[in-house]
């Protein structure tokens, strides 16, 4: 084991004793939110202590193990020791390494859902539709609820722009490398001559923020206009000014809601939107920066970059992040989502340990 993870070990060790020492105090709970906090770091350090421990065990075994090798009557027996505890060594290690990562706060959250066609015009606003059905699936599947908080509707189908909200467990985790530019090679319905065409659709993922710990917004900051929703509704469209739109002035985001009958509910769900977007912003900024000393190759979320391809005639999916190729279209799109979502935190995960590895 390297020394600097060692020494990170140790650390860790020490302060799980400092932490025991304080929680084990008789008037600790007097302060509730210092309790809590104190409890959610023990509960994150202790597990990697107790691999750490294991480890240190394996080491003494091998060690003891090795002392007996001298010994003619005890080799063979020393000899499996010293392997299985070397075995050990180097098992708990990799669980070691694995269990250091950084952890991604937001991983957890529910997030908004934006997808928007871009270029190919009217088959662009269809390949916009076909994404947010099956990003709508794989939430089907997962069991998490997806709420819609705005749609502009294309002339023949799909979406030029929707976003929705989706609720469950672990969402942005395994959504969050879904963000960027997603193209479509495919004969339109409306192409009689039977050639291909290639449109695309930008897909972006925002962990919802929490409007007290993440952001705070001036209202001095904010234009709120209302309006009447368009589409759907009968008379309650022609009457009531329900729909909200809130400009933030100082970086010109726009947020229209228009999904609710209430207005104080889209006007409630546009602000949660315009909060989850400018703490996105800093997001990408803070990971701009950081590319300029180690370039991620799949954590940007960058909505200019082409991420994947959809090849209809030949069946064919491809993330150019990762070089992987399923030829599996048709259950992807059915929101078959997992062994790509899968590769891609792997893919990030063994990044992760890379820069592990530099650092240590």
């Amino acid at each position: 084991m390297k020394t600097s993870l060692a020494n990170r070990l140790t650390q860790l060790a020490s302060r799980l004793e400092e932490l025991d020492g304080l929680l084990a105090a008789p008037d600790v709970t007097r302060d509730l939110d210092r309790y809590r906090a104190l409890s959610r770091e023990r509960a994150e350090i202790a597990p990697r202590v107790a691999l750490y421990r294991d480890w240190q065990q394996a080491e003494h075994d091998l060690a003891s193990a090795r002392e007996l090798l001298s010994d003619s009557e005890m080799k063979a027996y020393a000899e499996d020791e010293a392997k299985a505890a070397a075995a050990r060594m180097e098992r708990l290690e990799d669980e070691l390494q694995h269990a250091l990562l950084p952890k991604d706060p937001s991983d957890e959250r529910n997030v908004f859902l934006e997808i928007r066609g871009g270029t190919g015009g009217d088959e662009s606003a269809l390949f916009a539709g076909d994404l947010f059905r099956m990003y709508a699936r794989f939430a089907e599947r997962n069991g998490w609820r997806v709420e819609m908080v705005s749609e502009s509707p294309g002339d023949m189908g799909g979406f030029k722009e929707v976003i929705a909200r989706i609720v469950g467990q672990g969402i942005y985790g395994k959504l969050k490398f879904e963000s960027g530019g997603h193209r479509v090679q495919r004969v339109p319905e409306t192409e009689a001559q039977g050639r291909i065409h290639t449109s695309a659709a930008t897909v972006a993922v925002l962990p919802e923020a929490d409007p007290v710990a993440d952001v705070t917004i001036n209202p001095a900051d904010l234009r709120i206009d209302t309006f009447r929703a368009s589409g759907a509704g009968g008379q309650h469209v022609n009457k009531t000014d329900s729909a909200v739109r809130i400009t933030h002035l100082p970086t010109g985001l726009v947020v229209e809601c228009q999904d609710d009958r209430s207005q104080h509910r889209n006007r409630a769900q546009a602000m949660s939107v315009l909060a989850s977007r400018l703490v996105d912003r800093e997001r990408q900024e803070r990971q701009r920066k950081e590319a300029a000393t180690r370039k991620s190759l799949i954590g940007s979320g960058d909505r200019s970059e082409r991420i994947r391809t959809y090849n209809f005639p030949q069946g064919r999916v491809t993330d150019h992040r990762i070089n992987l190729t399923l030829y599996k279209i048709d259950q992807i799109m059915d929101g078959d989502l997992f062994e790509l979502t899968t590769a891609l935190a792997q893919e990030f995960q063994a990044e992760q340990l890379a820069a592990l590895g530099e650092t240590a």
